[in-house]
């Protein structure tokens, strides 16, 4: 018995479209971590950026669960003193929703250099249009 191993010559992304209208944030940055870290195909070797495209659409129209809406903050700091800055998930969600799902996921990729290949793979828009059709992406159901 050979344990296969894959090497980045050897990797076959595809591009995935998910719409996250009415999906809850959470689960649906787990499923993406897994789609752009390659660990829902057979072949996953953990040294290796074997992940897919992920495009997704709709993301102001994402779900959060109870009070987070109101009450989960989002920190930043400056690098100087009394630099850190809080906005709530709410005028996040407002302003600048591609960054709430962004975050989700990378809070979810592996803590290494291919955490930021990877996330250079999402592709997050607010509505339901991309410039991505020649890629030719399949739609992807949670």
């Amino acid at each position: 018995m050979k344990t296969p191993s894959l090497r980045k010559e050897d990797v076959k992304r595809t591009w995935h479209i998910i719409d996250a209208q009415g999906k809850t944030l959470g689960r649906l940055a787990t499923k993406i971590a897994t789609m752009l870290s390659g660990k829902d195909k057979p072949f996953y070797t953990p040294h290796v950026d074997g992940g897919d495209f992920i495009i997704v659409l709709n993301a102001k129209d994402i779900y959060l669960s109870g009070q987070k809406r109101e009450q989960k903050m989002y920190y930043r700091h400056s690098g100087y003193i009394g630099g850190l800055k809080e906005i709530k998930a709410k005028e996040m969600l407002a302003k600048h929703p591609e960054r709430v799902i962004m975050l989700a996921v990378k809070g979810m990729l592996p803590k290494n250099k291919l955490a930021s290949r990877m996330l250079t793979r999402l592709k997050v828009y607010k509505d339901n249009n991309h410039p991505h059709a020649a890629q030719s992406p399949k739609t992807f159901n949670l």
